[in-house]
């Protein structure tokens, strides 16, 4: 889709980014880097990514290894939808904009992490209308391709008003 092509207009730089992969800062994904390159060709919107310290280099869309915060939230802003680890910076910013956000859990039999945390935060974060979790190219590929794709709400749910509450007992270390 072209630059006059985008429904709403949002750029940065010029261009329109409206899907934003961001994968922290801390550790490399190059399962979720490799399957959005590889579905990135069969979207109709552009793709751009904060990749961190990836090791795969994507061929089919923009990239950079880090953006200073002002570009990160700019990215974030401009995007149509939010594509990550199940890190909690990427959640919090999803839910923080009302977009749409999608997860895939780093797992510690790939080598992609020291536990299984993630997968136990997407097993909880499912429940929460808004994100979206994947686990392949496949699944990447039909949330993605969904131009209805659902933002974070933030309607009270159980599921939401545990994630608030574990989130601040994590932040604060106190019982709310």
């Amino acid at each position: 889709m072209g630059a006059s092509g985008h429904r709403d207009g949002r750029t940065i730089s010029g261009k329109h980014y409206l899907i934003f992969l961001t994968l922290g800062t801390q550790l490399p994904f190059d399962r979720l880097v490799r399957a959005l390159d590889e579905v990135s060709t069969s979207l109709s919107e552009p793709v751009f990514g904060q990749i961190g310290h990836a090791k795969y280099r994507p061929g089919n869309f923009e990239s950079v290894k880090f953006l200073s915060p002002q570009e990160f939230d700019a990215h974030c802003t401009a995007a149509r939808v939010i594509v990550g680890h199940a890190g909690i910076g990427t959640i919090l910013t999803g839910m923080e904009l009302h977009k749409p956000v999608v997860l895939m859990a780093r797992q510690a039999a790939l080598g992609e992490h020291r536990n299984n945390h993630q997968l136990a935060t997407v097993a909880q974060l499912s429940r929460i209308s808004g994100i979206h979790v994947v686990d392949d190219a496949k699944s990447l590929r039909e949330a993605l391709a969904d131009p209805e794709l659902a933002p974070i709400t933030m309607e009270s749910s159980p599921a939401r008003d545990q994630l608030v509450a574990s989130l601040r007992q994590e932040i604060t270390g106190h019982a709310y």
